[in-house]
């Protein structure tokens, strides 16, 4: 598997580093999560719980082994820095100075173990006038503008469905990582990582950019082609209350609907840049879709060469057989549900281990041992596998 051999430690909550490093472990590394005394991690109470465990626990802790550790002691943190001696990466979540005032910052474990690939993700980074801020998901995306372009139907922001700061974090946290490890196998050393989820966040928005760049003016939301003002990239309601969409501009789209359904007219005006002048398409499509039922438009649309969709819910959407077929939805033995791995090897593929740790199961076996000092010039030692 691509990353056997790979220790990481963990000493992030809840959502992007625990999600980042469960990708690590599905493929190979070995991933110890350091908890809390007490409770430990605050997402193995939260939310809907099955198994016996919280579903999110399950979705981002998979494979992975816990070890508990009080890192206000100088005892814990003495055995934290032993561990990240014999470790690969390390990945921090925490408020920027957190980790600083604990003792287990960069410099402290770096000092350690200068091959640590260490990375730091929080909300605005470790530096700027805004490092400091509280804040989360919802916060960031409204101060990175993306919540001003998810409106509702009265137009107004609305409550986006995915937490697209943590998640965009996560994966550019996960790429970090991956360079640094790549590079260190040509220097011998490792690296920090300052992760802003207020960066990754604005990193994405190149084609959501136009009017800022080339204006300087914020979109007409209602107006711009990815948020209805294409009347062939917009949702439309069905006879039976349920909704579809429609979700390619090209003109061969628009010339292949239109002319099935006899609306030839039309596609001078639905070939035009998104915009007022498409109103008349989208008030005919919109009648057009409302005479008849999602699941008849779903056949009627079967082998027309259109971007057509199905508005599924959540539930519908995990049954369609593509989600199956690429193994995104995985069933232990127990019977609980697991999302799968998107990150697919032809030669090494993910292999899912999804067994859940028990708070501290791991804390004896993998802290019994302490490792030799390290030759700064030369690899970590290994402790307990």
């Amino acid at each position: 598997m691509k990353l056997e051999g790979i220790r990481v430690i963990d000493l992030s909550l809840f959502l992007p580093g625990p999600h980042l490093t469960m990708m690590m472990a599905d493929h190979g590394a070995e991933v110890i999560k350091v908890e809390p005394p007490g409770e430990g991690e605050p997402v193995r109470h939260l939310g809907y719980r099955a198994g016996g465990e919280s579903v999110w626990f399950r979705n981002t802790h998979r494979g992975k082994k816990s070890v508990v550790v009080d890192l206000k002691t100088a005892e814990g943190r003495e055995a934290l820095l032993a561990l990240a001696q014999t470790a690969d990466v390390m990945v921090e979540a925490f408020r920027p100075g957190v980790v600083k005032r604990l003792g287990v910052d960069y410099e402290a474990v770096e000092a350690r173990n200068p091959r640590i690939v260490y990375a730091s993700i929080a909300a605005f980074g470790q530096s700027g006038p805004e490092r400091d801020r509280p804040t989360h998901d919802l916060g960031m995306e409204a101060l990175a503008g993306v919540l001003s372009l998810n409106l509702g139907q009265d137009g107004k922001p609305t409550h986006p469905h995915i937490p697209i700061a943590d998640a965009t974090g996560s994966l550019m946290a996960l790429a970090g990582i991956l360079m640094a490890l790549y590079r260190r196998e040509k220097t011998g050393r490792g690296d920090y990582i300052d992760i802003s989820m207020h960066d990754t966040t604005m990193c994405w928005l190149p084609n959501n950019t136009g009017a800022v760049f080339a204006e300087g003016r914020p979109p007409v939301v209602k107006d711009e082609r990815s948020w209805g003002g294409h009347s062939f990239y917009n949702v439309y309601q069905t006879s039976d209350a349920h909704h579809v969409v429609l979700s390619g501009v090209e003109d061969k789209f628009v010339h292949n609907l239109l002319t099935a359904l006899c609306r030839e007219d039309l596609i001078p005006v639905a070939t035009q840049p998104p915009g007022p002048v498409h109103a008349p398409v989208k008030a005919f499509l919109a009648e057009r879709f409302a005479t008849r039922t999602r699941a008849q438009w779903e056949s009627w649309f079967a082998g027309r060469d259109v971007c057509f969709a199905p508005v599924l819910d959540l539930n519908e959407a995990f049954q369609q057989p593509q989600v199956g077929a690429r193994g995104m939805l995985i069933r232990d033995d127990d019977g609980n549900l697991h999302i799968g791995n998107p990150i697919k090897f032809r030669h090494e593929p993910p292999r899912i281990d999804t067994r859940l740790p028990k708070l501290g199961e791991h804390t004896q076996a993998l802290l019994a041992t302490r490792p030799p000092p390290v030759d700064r010039d030369g690899p970590p030692a290994r402790g307990p596998q």
